[in-house]
């Protein structure tokens, strides 16, 4: 029996671009200081990720700041690495990529539970920020690594496809946050189906709210924490329009 979330896109509503954006107004002066907690903890996560990636290559960064300025400067890689070693640096880079991916998702996974428990009064238990990585780490591994696969098929067939499959590709995670159970086949069906059928409102949304969150750029790195989870607040107000909740 096909899952019920599918037969609720399909009967799906209209949504109004406006009054999505006007209502993520309202609500991020509610959870913004819950969005800048959650970018921080995004942050702290992301840091000894960046520090194992740059350290093993942090003398070739050193001399290229040494010799900044110097136009005949060209930096002699094997000096600092064999051919085995940058291979073995980038199979590590690409597996720690994908482990922590689904870290990532369940801290976004959480703000978009917080939203819903702010909006509609509910009192959904969200846990702890890596909750769902605990539970379901496997599911956001397979996604994760469908989501890398489907991005690299579309910059393969000349980057214009990109455009197409970003769509469904940011709708996966409200997906599976609103429906754990659904499988990670089907939560990829549910989000190319979501995203043809609402592909141009959505797009929309994703570059306008992407373009208020980085309006945060204007009062430095605070500003930038406190107003980038703006984004999957629209998001959430999406799948909340066009999908709905069975308990609502």
């Amino acid at each position: 029996m096909e899952p019920k979330i599918f037969q609720q896109i399909e009967n799906g509503k209209k949504v109004d671009f406006g009054d999505i954006l006007s209502k993520s107004f309202n609500l991020f002066g509610k959870v913004w200081v819950d969005g800048l907690v959650h970018a921080v903890i995004t942050l702290l996560v992301m840091i000894p990720f960046l520090i194992l990636i740059y350290a093993p290559i942090a003398p070739l960064y050193i001399d290229m700041f040494q010799h900044m300025g110097d136009t005949y400067y060209e930096p002699d890689i094997e000096q600092y690495f064999s051919i085995p070693f940058l291979i073995g640096w980038m199979f590590v880079v690409f597996i720690l990529a994908f482990l922590i991916q689904p870290v990532v998702f369940s801290i976004t996974g959480h703000f978009l539970i917080k939203c819903k428990n702010e909006d509609m009064g509910t009192n959904d238990v969200a846990g702890g920020y890596f909750k769902l990585a605990k539970e379901h780490f496997g599911k956001l591994l397979l996604l994760s690594l469908a989501t890398a696969g489907i991005s690299m098929l579309a910059v393969l067939l000349c980057y214009f496809p990109i455009f197409y499959v970003m769509v469904p590709l940011h709708l996966m995670l409200p997906i599976f946050v609103f429906n754990p159970t659904l499988s990670s086949g089907k939560i990829i069906n549910a989000s190319f189906k979501l995203g043809n059928k609402y592909w141009l409102i959505v797009f929309g949304l994703m570059i306008v709210s992407g373009l208020i969150a980085s309006l945060g750029t204007l009062i430095c790195v605070i500003g930038v924490l406190a107003t980038t989870y703006f984004q999957h607040i629209v998001t959430y107000y999406f799948y909340k329009d066009s999908v709905g909740f069975e308990n609502a």
